[in-house]
């Protein structure tokens, strides 16, 4: 008789949880699989072996699901739900109506289905380069080199690539992209007005005066297709192109014909880089001559004539208001000679302004004549005449 002691020994104990499930094997070889509860099992050769695994949104090794199904088909089919991406495929697999797990071509995996909903959706990349609002939503926290995501701003123009073909132009937005098995590239060109700063450079007008000018254009690029397929580099093939023409504009002035002149100069750089853009989808809207750089001697130069013709002007302004101050004086004098009662009221006057600056004025009458002909006789123009 066998003790329970005994009886222990001859038993294999497992217990099986909620949400688990327990791979009973009988030297290696997969015998059942054990449900949730407590299980008592005849064991007397200890060739019995119990692996308890969780199965809630849990995957599986696919090698071991692999050799499982060979042997048991029936039992994989039941427990498990294998999921397995061609060329060219994407798989999204949710787990109780979760998606949680992006599959990329050529991949396997395997999952429990014994206490989880398995879903599984395939999507075949080859037919739309587009991700779906849908999918896209689905795969947010699983982003992977898969995709490739833009977004278009409303001031921009965005041109789809793909293997290096032009395929649509997108609008703004967001979008996004498979990457599978493509190339995807997307190019934003900025359609605001943007400043070209032509920065100084030496050159030499045409009577050999060495000067170095800055400009600046304002530009924007109104056929993005067009530019993208003439033109690498918008602003630096801008900037070469207003540099050749400054020189060449340059080259055939003289220094007073530049300095002068600035208004034909802006007019002649605006129709020699327009006509040079119109083939490329850019727009040349304004370009102007900024700041003339001379060297320091040029410039002290400059200045002297400058300031001599300053001075030369004001001289001139100063001779011609003193002699409009003379003809005015010259013409008073005549009023004066042709009209006694005027030269006395001009006497008058100017004894008014005298006797407001002097404090106290004593005035003798001579021979006893009085103040009459005091007066009288006080400013004479003339000699008296002889009886």
């Amino acid at each position: 008789m066998i003790s329970n002691k005994g009886w222990h020994l001859l038993m294999l104990n497992v217990t099986v949880k909620d949400g688990e499930r327990a791979l009973l094997t009988r030297n290696g070889q997969l015998v059942r699989v054990l449900a949730p509860g407590r299980h008592r099992l005849f064991d007397p050769l200890h060739e019995l072996r119990a692996e308890v695994l969780d199965v809630v949104r849990t995957e599986f090794s696919a090698d071991r699901y692999a050799v499982l199904k060979a042997a048991r088909p029936d039992l994989a089919a039941e427990l498990f739900e294998a999921v397995e991406t061609k060329a060219d495929e994407i798989a999204i697999v949710s787990l109780d109506g979760r998606p949680v797990h992006l599959m990329t071509p050529w991949q396997v995996r395997v999952y429990w289905k014994v206490a989880t909903s398995v879903e599984v959706e395939r999507i075949d990349v080859s037919r739309d380069v587009r991700v779906g609002a849908r999918h896209l939503s689905m795969i947010e926290r699983n982003r992977s080199a898969v995709t490739s995501e833009t977004v278009v701003e409303n001031h921009e123009a965005g041109l789809l690539y793909v293997e290096g073909r032009l395929v649509e132009r997108l609008m703004p937005g967001r979008h996004a992209f498979w990457t599978v098995g493509r190339k995807i590239e997307v190019k934003r060109l900025d359609l605001r007005p943007q400043a070209v700063e032509i920065t100084a450079q030496e050159m030499l007008t045409k009577d050999r005066i060495a000067l170095r000018v800055t400009l600046t254009a304002f530009r924007r690029v109104v056929d993005p297709e067009r530019t993208v397929a003439t033109v690498p580099d918008v602003d630096a093939w801008l900037y070469r192109l207003v540099q050749f023409a400054i020189r060449e504009a340059v080259a055939g002035r003289t220094l007073d014909e530049v300095l002068s002149a600035k208004a034909a100069l802006d007019a002649e750089l605006r129709d020699y880089v327009r006509a040079r853009v119109a083939e490329s989808g850019v727009e040349v809207t304004e370009l102007g001559v900024k700041d003339v750089i001379l060297p320091g001697e040029i410039r002290e130069l400059v200045n002297k004539v400058v300031e001599a013709e300053r001075v030369a002007k004001a001289n001139l302004i100063r001779r011609q208001e003193e002699t409009a101050a003379t003809r005015s004086l010259l013409n008073t004098a005549r009023l004066m000679e042709e009209n006694p009662l005027l030269l006395r009221l001009k006497e008058l006057e100017s004894l008014e302004r005298l006797v407001e600056k002097v404090g106290r004025i004593d005035l003798h009458a001579a021979n006893g004549e009085g103040l009459d002909a005091l007066l009288t006789r006080l400013v004479r123009l003339k000699a008296p005449e002889s009886a």
